[in-house]
């Protein structure tokens, strides 16, 4: 993380004021640094450290006493069982060995398409440097409460988190996205950052505080725009990725534009940026979505609407599954299914939905195999995000001439619900 300074130099201005506060634990800025320096971690620079499983605070405290020793925090999803972080930590290497290392400030991992995750890094300045325009567009100051809500693996909130910090606000942490959190955290707060599908939650608390909320993840309804508006509340909704992070930017609803010291160019209705804020890449120089050119630029495949004016989205070009502000790869869940007794075949798709952009729907080839066993398989092996919510069953799958389930054909099938 990259505000360990900032949080020394906070303490030092205003020891008593609160930093951050997570259900009845609360932690001043002196408490915060004082405790991120008992825990700084003996290691290298560079050396990747995954953070403490347990409540955010604790987590929060771990990734500023990584950063305090140069190291590279390295945030897990609490939902994980510790068989599947144990499996997904032991092929990691202990130092990032790359090129300007000692910049990195933050590691996190994202869906891949081997069936394991891939780990993002990204250096200090990338966040850093990112922060004066998202003072201008979310006018966080040190007199601000900002809601945070969700796990801090996610690159959306640990960018939150780390910037609130840095402007010397109050991070108001909740750990998760279920409602009853949001709604007990939302009359505290002047700026929430989260997902489309939980701003109506924040709304439905009617918060008299709460004047900005930035919203990213997923496309924005108009109707819920209007509806923050009639509350008072003005939405900042942004476009970016974990590899690309700020890519555009729409404070007022007249479309996404390019967010400052971004450059933005489509190739055949692919998306290719280039700024000062893109990831560093994979740890281990994994392969995945990001590509890049000799010019500076970068791509994960999203795709838009070849046209002037503002940038309007169109999925992504892999295939991937936008769900709530999560990246789902395709390939990670059917490998999983497909290893399911009396599997035959099985595509993986995300169908259309209102509040989450897309959920996962699993269409599945195979006589007798019953839903209740996938289900159980998926609770085991994927995460939340990962997990379908819509199961289909067909009498067979269209194939490409090897073999292979044509995926864009899948969703024109005639399919029923599995049972």
């Amino acid at each position: 993380m990259p505000v360990f300074r900032e949080v020394l130099a906070h303490a030092a201005a205003a020891p008593h004021r609160v930093a951050v506060r997570y259900g009845d634990t609360t932690r001043s800025y002196a408490q915060l640094a004082r405790h991120a320096e008992r825990a700084r971690p003996d290691v290298k620079p560079g050396t990747l450290v995954p953070l403490p499983d347990g409540d955010p605070v604790a987590q929060l405290t771990g990734l500023l006493a990584a950063d305090a020793a140069g190291a590279v925090p390295l945030s897990c999803d609490p939902s994980w069982r510790p068989e599947h972080r144990r499996a997904l930590l032991a092929p990691l290497p202990d130092v990032v060995d790359e090129a300007g290392a000692h910049d990195l400030a933050w590691a996190g991992f994202t869906s891949g398409s081997t069936g394991r995750p891939r780990v993002v890094v990204r250096s200090r300045s990338s966040w850093t440097g990112s922060f004066a325009a998202t003072d201008r567009l979310t006018g966080v100051t040190a007199a601000d409460t900002v809601l945070v809500p969700g796990a801090l693996s996610w690159s959306l909130t640990a960018f939150a988190a780390a910037h609130a910090l840095a402007a010397g606000a109050t991070v108001r942490l909740t750990g998760d996205w279920s409602v009853p959190s949001l709604l007990a955290a939302a009359p505290d707060a002047d700026v929430v950052h989260l997902v489309p599908h939980r701003l109506a939650a924040v709304l439905d608390a009617r918060p008299e505080r709460l004047r900005t909320a930035v919203v990213g993840g997923a496309a924005l309804g108009t109707a819920l725009r209007e509806r923050a508006a009639d509350a008072g509340v003005g939405v900042v909704a942004y476009y970016g990725a974990t590899e690309l992070s700020f890519v555009a930017v729409d404070p007022d609803g007249t479309g996404l534009r390019p967010f400052d010291g971004v450059e933005i160019e489509l190739r055949a209705g692919e998306v290719w940026v280039r700024s000062p804020w893109l990831a560093h890449g994979y740890v281990g120089a994994a392969a995945g979505p990001l590509r890049r050119d000799a010019d500076g630029w970068a791509t994960v495949g999203d795709l838009a609407a070849d046209a002037a004016g503002p940038l309007v989205l169109r999925g992504r070009g892999d295939g991937a599954i936008l769900t709530g502000g999560a990246t789902v790869v395709p390939e990670d869940v059917e490998a999983v299914l497909a290893a399911v007794p009396g599997v035959e075949g099985v595509v993986v798709l995300g169908l259309p939905h209102a509040g989450l952009g897309q959920v996962v729907a699993a269409v599945v080839q195979g006589d007798g195999v019953r839903r209740a066993v996938l289900e159980a398989t998926a609770r085991a092996r994927l995460t939340p995000a990962q997990r379908p919510r819509r199961w289909l069953a067909v009498d067979e799958l269209p194939r490409t001439s090897s073999g292979k389930p044509a995926r864009a054909l899948v969703a024109a099938l005639p399919a029923r619900p599995l049972t």
